[in-house]
């Protein structure tokens, strides 16, 4: 069987992207996120799609955006844009990956692709983060290497999500073998070697965990 990974990236503040613009003032996803005429000297043409509830905001707010066809309770608009600039997903097919579902959610780009490697996700987050603020991994998942039957549910999580002091206060309480059992070291020993109160030490390692069970839990695949 093949041993690719399916992966989404979430881009925030992607450089030449109006539809991440667009998602930032609304509470809905835009979604159906299509363009042509990229890798020509034209302007490209873009296509999304948002709830007919949000239609009149984003009309107001986005006046080069013209609307194409109702489907459902749902509206499709088109609008053009600058060649000269490529933006995250022209970044990524620039790669020679096409990109499997694109939509935008409050002001952040989201990427669903398939590779053939982790290698070859390194390079293409390498490239975005030239073209926007910061490229977050929400979740990857990749063939069984082994060839057995059960399906892997392996992923990694965005340790970016963490503070730089949450990081060193998880870092060191899982290195003096806090998480063991039995534990190797108490919460009062981590917090005299961070030296900080051990109140200040277990809020630090709440949060900590919180954002990375979050992380890992909501975005299951």
């Amino acid at each position: 069987m093949p041993d690719g990974i399916r992966t989404e990236l979430a881009v925030h503040e992607p450089t030449n992207c109006p539809v991440s613009t667009i998602s930032a003032t609304q509470e809905e996803s835009v979604t159906d996120i299509n363009w042509a005429g990229q890798g020509t000297n034209e302007a490209v043409t873009e296509e999304f799609r948002v709830s007919q509830d949000i239609s009149s905001a984003v009309e107001s707010d986005f006046e080069c955006a013209e609307p194409v066809v109702d489907v459902g309770d749902e509206r499709v608009y088109r609008f053009k844009r600058d060649h000269e600039e490529a933006c995250a997903c022209e970044i990524v097919e620039s790669s020679g990956a096409p990109v499997a579902d694109v939509r935008a959610r409050s002001g952040i780009l989201h990427l669903t692709l398939h590779l053939e490697s982790v290698d070859k996700l390194r390079t293409i987050v390498d490239k975005l983060d030239d073209a926007a603020e910061r490229v977050e991994l929400r979740y990857l998942v990749h063939a069984d290497a082994s060839g057995g039957s059960k399906e892997p549910d392996r992923a990694l999580v965005d340790r970016g999500a963490l503070t730089d002091r949450q990081q060193e206060v998880l870092q060191t309480a899982y290195n003096m073998g806090y998480f063991q059992y039995p534990r190797d070291a108490n919460a009062t020993t981590v917090a005299d070697e961070l030296d900080i109160g051990l109140s200040t030490f277990t809020e630090h390692l709440a949060v900590a965990q919180r954002k990375l069970l979050s992380e890992l839990l909501s975005q299951r695949v």
